[in-house]
């Protein structure tokens, strides 16, 4: 016992020994593992009155009716879940003021108010209950779900937490009183609870479910991994499930495991909207373009509305791998969806026609844009490609340079402005822009290029 008082105490205290020195710390342990009360202290604990409360034993846990009561409650107890309104009627012709019914026939009296709707009743009753008689464990328990089920958690936790002190051990209680706590933000009870559910109920989906949505929160992955998996075994149809295991191991940036567990789910027909959502953007960001395309089109014929990002990534896509009528079509069903056609929507059907080489009409979309946003980067960048498309240099170096000065496009337009010097044999202003790209983000393809334009430079 002292071994084990000593240890908890050094958890308590992690930083005394830096304090005062080892051997002060360990001299420190010593004195205290001498005062064996020390620990009922610190816990504000009373031993004494812990072994005189066991003096008495326990009476009868729960209120008696009178015979009265118990023969009115044999003839309406079938009646409570069938015709509650009709039963209650007869309950309440019993009640007299002269005499207060029984805390049991009190109790009753709340379950047929509560199957009839009436909650306010139903609790009066509860309460009073649990005031004539404190150890009914029943109506603790009943008054317990009244109030989690209008969503009173705080006083839930107050009634589910006395019926288990008073010896309510069902997995019922634990896991309302999970749900309840992690409501109240109070996770670590909530964990407790929906652990006690779970030895009880190992195989509820709704215990698991809770304490999945704890770990999750508090990013314990490895714990909320065997979880996850179980409630996919028991419900493989229920798509949440899939989603969360996905973003799970997004968190944990394990990109290819998110797509095998988002194709398994696609497979067997358990995906909708948002599993198709997030499964397209992972092959659009793993650079796989035609699952990306199949896994957006999928997405446009189950969603009505596919959304801004997605017909962007659609046609950007389509026209990285030259599938211009598709693409075309994209941006046509888009116009149709959105009623104002947004900068990124915009911007990928300038990039479309660029791609189509259509210089001109490219140009006419850009200007558009930059008349509303002229600092709008991207646009001025895909500016001087259009130039660049017609071999208007001039004109495409103004573009790239003043793409050069914006946030959002400065890399790429360094990267034109130098592979245009360079070919005009100017090494020196290539440099300059180079060094300015590298800046920006190290690369050793560029660092190679700049490598190799200086001595040019130097030379000239």
């Amino acid at each position: 016992m002292k071994t084990r008082v000593a240890l908890l105490l050094c958890l308590c205290v992690p930083t005394l020994a830096a304090a005062v020195g080892l051997n002060d710390f360990i001299e420190a342990q010593k004195q205290q593992n001498e005062d064996p009360d020390r620990l009922a202290r610190q816990a504000k604990l009373d031993p004494k009155r812990i072994i005189n409360d066991s003096n008495s034993f326990l009476k009868e846990r729960e209120p008696e009716m009178t015979a009265e009561e118990y023969a009115l409650y044999e003839r309406v107890t079938g009646m409570l879940a069938s015709n509650p309104t009709f039963a209650l009627k007869l309950l309440e012709a019993m009640m007299s003021d002269k005499e207060p019914p029984s805390p049991a026939f009190e109790f009753i009296l709340g379950n047929a108010y509560y199957s009839a709707g009436q909650n306010d009743k139903s609790e009066q009753r509860y309460l009073s209950t649990v005031k004539r008689y404190p150890t009914f464990l029943r109506a603790w328990i009943n008054l317990g779900v009244l109030y989690y089920s209008t969503k009173n958690y705080s006083e839930a936790v107050r009634c589910l937490s006395r019926a288990v002190v008073l010896g309510d051990r069902d997995p019922q209680t634990f896991g309302i009183l999970g749900y309840s706590l992690e409501q109240l933000h109070k996770i670590v009870p909530a964990e407790m609870a929906y652990m006690q559910a779970m030895s009880g109920d190992p195989g509820n989906a709704m215990w698991l479910e809770g304490l999945l949505r704890i770990y999750v929160q508090g990013k314990q992955f490895g714990r909320a991994e065997w979880l996850v998996k179980d409630l996919i075994k028991q419900e493989p149809k229920e798509t949440r499930f899939w989603l969360t295991y996905a973003n799970m191991l997004l968190a944990q940036d394990k990109k290819t495991d998110a797509l095998c567990v988002l194709e398994t789910c696609t497979a067997i027909g358990a995906s909708d909207a948002q599993e198709l959502t997030v499964l397209a953007d992972l092959y659009a960001d793993q650079g796989l373009v035609p699952e990306a395309i199949g896994a957006y089109e999928k997405l446009r014929a189950t969603a009505a509305d596919l959304g801004e990002q997605k017909f962007v990534n659609l046609v950007k896509m389509l026209t990285s791998t030259r599938q211009f009528s598709d693409a075309d079509e994209a941006l046509r069903a888009a116009e149709k969806d959105i009623a104002s056609p947004p900068p990124k929507l915009t911007l990928a059907k300038a990039e479309l026609l660029i791609a189509e080489q259509k210089s001109e009409p490219a140009r006419v979309v850009l200007n558009g844009l930059l008349a509303t946003q002229p600092l709008n980067g991207e646009a001025v960048f895909d500016l001087g490609k259009t130039y660049a498309l017609d071999a208007n240099w001039p004109r495409a170096l103004l573009a790239f340079e003043e793409a050069s000065n914006l946030p959002d496009s400065a890399y790429r337009a360094c990267l034109e402005v130098a592979t245009i010097e360079v070919k005009s044999q100017h090494y020196t202003r290539a440099v300059e822009f180079l060094e300015k790209a590298v800046q920006i983000e190290k690369s050793p393809a560029v660092e190679d290029f700049l490598a190799r334009v200086r001595p040019l430079a130097a030379k000239g």
